[in-house]
């Protein structure tokens, strides 16, 4: 089970960053990822890491502004936003899947686990 926290209201170009938090033990051959979707939108990849560590993925409107990573012992992914736009305003969602799986990492539907949403709102 997944638990995303830390979401808020931000002035554009602030900072804010996300938790999520799994309760029990994620497998190394697991990836957590970080999902948004603004109203009206589809949800779109933001972000994932490998638990073993190594690999990150950005989507390109956020690479260089955001930073995906993880803490083993607690059993907790951050994703820290930084330079924040009005176009970041979504609610953010934590997912898990195993890098097994197939297909796109890109593609919400082959994320099987999902977390409760955290609202993140920029305002200009």
């Amino acid at each position: 089970q997944l638990q995303a926290s830390g979401g808020g209201l931000v002035q554009a170009g602030g900072s804010l960053r996300l938790s999520c938090a799994a309760s029990g033990r994620i497998l190394s051959s697991y990836a957590i990822g970080w999902f948004r979707q603004a109203p009206g939108k589809e949800r779109g990849f933001v972000a994932d890491i490998r638990w073993s560590g190594g690999t990150e993925n950005y989507a390109g409107s956020v690479k260089g502004r955001f930073t995906i990573s993880r803490d083993n012992a607690k059993n907790t992914v951050y994703l820290q936003m930084n330079s924040l736009k009005p176009e970041d305003t979504a609610v953010y969602y934590c997912a898990a899947r195993s890098i097994f799986t197939g297909g796109s990492t890109y593609l919400p539907g082959l994320w099987p686990n999902w977390g409760q949403g955290t609202q993140v709102t920029v305002s200009s």
